[in-house]
């Protein structure tokens, strides 16, 4: 009788788990759904794109380590990050307003060599996006755009060419939604962030794993010396 219901127990905590798990893997849905709203409206002056990405980014993170997170929280991150931020995004946008110019210059058949200059100018935008992308889920009050944007660099091309491939997609995935239908670009910039997020996160977690393994490294070489 123990047995059956120990068993029982058991598998109505596994239902349970699942179930909490389906619940959790929803909420994470919703609120992306709800930050790409946020983030849209609040990249509508332009300039401000990279700055309302990284609160969406920031917002996201809260919600998944069970932080208190609500659209006050999104303002003054905002806030935060246009006025730490407004220079690099200015950057940004020049920079992808030179790629533009040269990809229309190579599409007009104007310079010999066109369908190598358009590769080369499509895979420089694409670039100049994704990195700009990452340096915003990146970044946390009180960094610098610039060094964030270093290290998003040397990941981001680098040791997690990866992430910044599936980061291409979602990109992907934004346009078509745009072409589709233009509201739908709201729920598809939420679900880019929480793309972007779970990236970044990777790192944060390959970091605390070899932080664990150093430590019992560590320990062991203390065992060791105890034992001699």
């Amino acid at each position: 009788m123990d047995v059956r219901e120990a068993s029982a127990r058991s598998r109505t905590g596994r239902a349970a788990a699942r179930r909490d798990s389906r619940l959790f893997l929803f909420s994470v849905f919703a609120e992306s759904l709800l930050t790409g709203v946020w983030v849209v409206l609040a990249a509508l002056p332009v300039v401000t794109l990279l700055p309302a990405f990284a609160a969406g980014c920031a917002h996201l993170r809260r919600h998944l380590d069970g932080e208190r997170s609500t659209w006050r929280d999104f303002l003054s991150g905002l806030r935060g990050a246009v006025r730490s931020g407004w220079r690099f995004s200015l950057l940004w946008w020049a920079a992808l307003a030179l790629l533009a110019f040269d990809l229309r210059v190579a599409r007009s058949g104007a310079l010999p060599g066109g369908p190598a200059l358009i590769a080369v100018s499509v895979a420089g935008t694409l670039a100049v996006i994704v990195l700009g992308l990452r340096t915003a889920a990146r970044w946390r009050p009180g960094l610098g755009w610039p060094a964030v944007a270093r290290a998003a660099v040397r990941r981001g091309l680098g040791a997690d060419l990866g992430g910044s491939l599936l980061l291409v997609g979602g990109l992907a995935v934004v346009t078509v939604a745009a072409w589709q239908l233009l509201p739908l670009v709201a729920p598809a910039v939420g679900a880019l962030a929480a793309c972007a997020v779970a990236v970044e996160s990777k790192e944060r977690a390959a970091r605390a794993g070899g932080a664990d393994v150093r430590r019992e490294r560590e320990s062991a070489r203390r065992l060791r010396g105890c034992n001699r």
